[in-house]
């Protein structure tokens, strides 16, 4: 499945948010999902795949945020600019308007299950839930999604729809 499948994670909203830096974006994606497994060291317990103890921090509490429909206070966990993708080309989030617009724009709040590290990427999984504020998540719900996200100094710098397969290899490209 290729990255930006159709899923119950995609939407229209943020298709009138300005798309930029589609080469960097897409080699990043690619790079997320083609890049060797790494264990972090000292990874949170609760959360199986060995990825950065804070970077799976930062996406749990994003996904718990928006889970519970405070969409708010899950854009405080991007950076700004920052770069998403989700079934539409990639697009630079250029202000905190425009990220509030991606997470409300979600269907489907999240329960992070898994966190793995990827080169300089975590790629989470998550168990798709309803939310609060969202309208339907509809058959999404119980299914699981990944993403592959950059996180620099606690923030979300990118937030990347990943395959559902993540072990084809890919070549590397630029990262941000």
């Amino acid at each position: 499945m290729p990255i930006g499948n159709q899923g119950p994670w995609d939407h229209g909203l943020i298709a009138r948010l300005t798309p930029t830096r589609a080469a960097l974006a897409a080699a990043l994606a690619v790079a997320a999902l083609g890049a060797g497994c790494g264990g972090g060291d000292g990874a949170d317990p609760d959360i199986p795949g060995g990825a950065e103890p804070e970077d799976a921090r930062v996406i749990e509490e994003w996904s718990t945020a928006l889970r519970e429909g405070d969409v708010e206070a899950a854009a405080d966990y991007f950076e700004v600019p920052s770069i998403a993708q989700n079934g539409t080309p990639p697009l630079e989030l250029e202000s905190r308007e425009a990220v509030v617009a991606f997470n409300e724009a979600l269907p489907c709040g999240a329960e992070l299950i898994r966190a793995e590290r990827r080169d300089r990427y975590t790629v989470a999984t998550f168990e798709l839930t309803e939310r609060p504020g969202a309208g339907e998540c509809g058959p999404g719900v119980g299914t699981e999604a990944r993403t592959a996200f950059v996180i620099r100094d606690g923030k979300i710098a990118a937030w990347i729809r990943a395959a559902e397969e993540l072990e084809e290899p890919a070549p590397s490209g630029p990262v941000i």
